[in-house]
């Protein structure tokens, strides 16, 4: 099993350059293959673009590494593949949504989608709409998708300052600390009226968790170590 590392990270230096990803352009035929059977159980799939990370290497509390452009259909064949090249790694935010109360929100994702009834926080792969210029804004990213999957706003929550990067083997999760301004409950009771309100939400329930107790075998690793490692440190 993968050991997971919690470290805190004050800076990110996030670069963006095309890069043509011998595993994609080797795998091709396979991959088309795979999207279209993975399409057959979840028709909902879109083979939109998103953003992988090369080079990464984190130093005196900063993170760097460049994203490069890939289809959804290579993303997810790599993944689910157990990542055959191990040089690139899928580095994505979260926002860790923390109520007034200490608790902590997750969601449920709906089974249209290609993670359907896991649960975690906010987030979602970055794109290249995350794209300024010749650099990826992570925190665009994740303010963008907690407002789609749950409604909230930034005059319902204050965002922390510093990331906790939960790295696991190919994954590296940047959690940036959410504190709504709600309790637990009454968050909850927000964000499921916005999932009433769409047509097709990312979300079909939400989850607060205030200790291990709460935990579920359909929480990834990364997400379970982040709570802990926040409980052992004092909460925060």
């Amino acid at each position: 099993m993968t050991a997971i590392r919690v470290l805190s990270i004050n800076h990110l230096d996030l670069g963006f350059a095309p890069f043509r990803w011998s595993f994609a352009e080797t795998r091709r035929d396979d991959i088309a293959g795979y999207f279209a059977s993975r399409r057959e159980s979840t028709p909902h799939l879109w083979n939109g673009r998103v953003l992988l990370m090369r080079d990464h290497a984190i130093a005196e509390d900063t993170l760097r590494g460049m994203y490069f452009e890939v289809s959804f259909a290579e993303f997810l064949a790599w993944r689910d593949w157990d990542f055959p090249d191990r040089s690139v790694v899928n580095c994505f935010s979260m926002g860790a949504l923390r109520a007034s109360d200490g608790a902590y929100l997750l969601g449920v994702m709906s089974a249209h989608t290609a993670n359907a009834g896991r649960i975690y926080f906010p987030a979602g792969t970055p794109d290249p709409d995350d794209v300024r210029g010749e650099t990826v804004d992570l925190l665009g990213n994740v303010m963008r998708e907690i407002a789609e999957e749950t409604g909230l706003t930034a005059a319902d929550f204050s965002v922390t300052p510093a990331w906790q990067a939960v790295i696991a083997g190919t994954r590296i999760a940047l959690m940036k600390r959410i504190d709504v301004a709600y309790p637990a409950d009454e968050a909850r009771q927000k964000v499921l009226r916005h999932l009433a309100s769409e047509p097709q939400p990312e979300l079909d329930a939400i989850r607060i968790v205030r200790c291990a107790a709460d935990f579920d075998p359909n929480m990834p690793r990364f997400v379970t170590a982040y709570l802990s490692h926040v409980w052992d440190e004092g909460g925060t």
